[in-house]
């Protein structure tokens, strides 16, 4: 139902991401701060792939609602040491993350990805604190963005 296409975060730019390049013609890192916290035309893709704005903007709202227990999730799992539970949680969350524009918390789920990838979630629990703060923006950017202002 979803194409692959430019809503994704982009891996070859990435060096975070586990398939990006690590040799020196590479594309410099963007830092973090650059990267926007939601970007609506990232949303507008989504809305343009379900040809339903009511429906995109209900799997927004959804995102909104369920951003605390996503977390907690992906915290208790990371915590416990649980890499399937943990993967599971990171991929769901760059995943949803993408399709509501929230660009940053995509790339910060991308990082926390590579360190449970290689099994590293005691390095991976410093970024928990980024990402739960960068979610909470991007749930308040959404509630006063278009796309749940009226929720």
């Amino acid at each position: 139902m979803f194409s692959s296409g430019s809503s994704e975060v982009n891996e070859d730019s990435d060096p975070s991401h586990p398939g990006s390049s690590d040799d020196s013609s590479a594309r410099p890192a963007v830092p973090l701060a650059e990267h926007p916290i939601l970007d609506l035309a990232e949303f507008q893709l989504l809305e343009d792939q379900v040809d339903n704005p009511l429906i995109a903007r209900t799997f927004a709202g959804d995102f909104a609602k369920l951003w605390a227990r996503r977390y907690e999730i992906l915290a208790t799992a990371v915590e416990r040491g649980d890499v399937a539970a943990a993967l599971n949680a990171v991929l769901s969350l760059r995943t949803s993350s993408t399709m509501v524009g929230g660009v940053r918390l995509a790339v910060l789920a991308a990082q926390l990805e590579e360190r449970i990838r290689k099994s590293e979630l005691r390095e991976a629990r410093p970024l928990l604190k980024e990402v739960a703060e960068c979610g909470h923006l991007t749930v308040q950017e959404l509630k006063d963005s278009y796309v749940l202002r009226n929720d």
